[in-house]
């Protein structure tokens, strides 16, 4: 089936609304960049762009792919674009509006994709506030899905409870850290599974099995991570500012990892230790 992938194809996730396999992550672009990343990544062929308000820069996503559609007469529908709030403001009035402003600064048609909890970290009163927030938030017509990051099992298990289940869960995974217990209950609920740190922030880019691979498939040690990262049915989530980096995270269609090389990246799970962002997925 991940042989077949392109960077058009897409993961149903209700709602009528389908996300594509690839995403392009903008934590840390500075303002007067993400608008040029953005558009970079757009031109690419990227369509799907994850922000959050905690990375200060919704705004200028939004601006880039307002101008990207009027350059090119694409339609608004043709790029998904996610954002997230980490915890609950005082009253569920305020944090709809914290939640209404995000959708204000993108300014996309009056709505986002998906809308995440970033973050567990805000205990379970929190945590049932935000999801009740997004629900409203979805029922006024102002995002199409819901969903988490860094959600444990616990944290999932207690929406599923509820009656609740994410669309996405936007998770750390790359192959030190593969969070496998989280993957198998997801996969097992059809929570879609995000990857940000896919590429590791670059930590193994000299480690000789991956380096060996690369040689292998002829291509970069970080579209192997990459290509990993999607055959295992995750969505990746790579980060850049460099064109040339943004251009080569979206080459990876055009070869497959044989099972020893799957076999050979499996075996470098690290568990919680491979973690390279801090992980919460433990938290109360």
């Amino acid at each position: 089936m991940t042989a077949k992938l392109t960077l058009q194809s897409t993961y149903p996730l209700g709602e009528g609304v389908d996300m594509p396999v690839l995403g392009f992550g903008v934590y840390k672009s500075p303002t007067d960049v993400t608008v040029k990343s953005v558009t970079t990544a757009l031109k690419t062929g990227y369509r799907h762009i994850d922000s959050a308000q905690y990375y200060e820069n919704e705004k200028e996503v939004g601006d880039a792919v307002r101008a990207w559609c009027l350059e090119t007469h694409s339609s608004r529908r043709d790029v998904f674009v996610t954002t997230k709030i980490i915890a609950p403001l005082k009253t569920q009035e305020e944090t709809l509006a914290s939640l209404r402003d995000s959708v204000n600064k993108i300014n996309l048609d009056g709505y986002v994709d998906c809308f995440l909890i970033h973050t567990p970290t805000s205990g379970p009163e929190g945590r049932k506030h935000l999801w009740e927030s997004l629900r409203e938030l979805r029922s006024e017509g102002k995002v199409i899905t819901i969903g988490v990051s860094n959600y444990g099992i616990k944290h999932l298990q207690e929406l599923i409870d509820a009656g609740e289940t994410p669309a996405v869960n936007q998770i750390e995974l790359h192959p030190w850290c593969q969070q496998r217990p989280i993957v198998e209950f997801c996969n097992k609920h059809n929570i879609v599974l995000q990857a940000y740190c896919p590429i590791v922030r670059g930590k193994y880019a000299d480690d000789a099995e991956l380096v060996k691979i690369a040689a292998k498939h002829k291509v970069d040690w970080s579209q192997v991570l990459l290509r990993w990262s999607l055959q295992k049915g995750f969505v990746p989530l790579p980060k850049s500012d460099t064109p040339s980096r943004i251009a080569s995270n979206a080459d990876i269609f055009n070869f497959e990892l044989d099972d020893e090389d799957m076999a050979t990246l499996d075996a470098k799970d690290m568990g919680a230790d491979g973690a390279v962002a801090p992980n919460p997925v433990d938290c109360p």
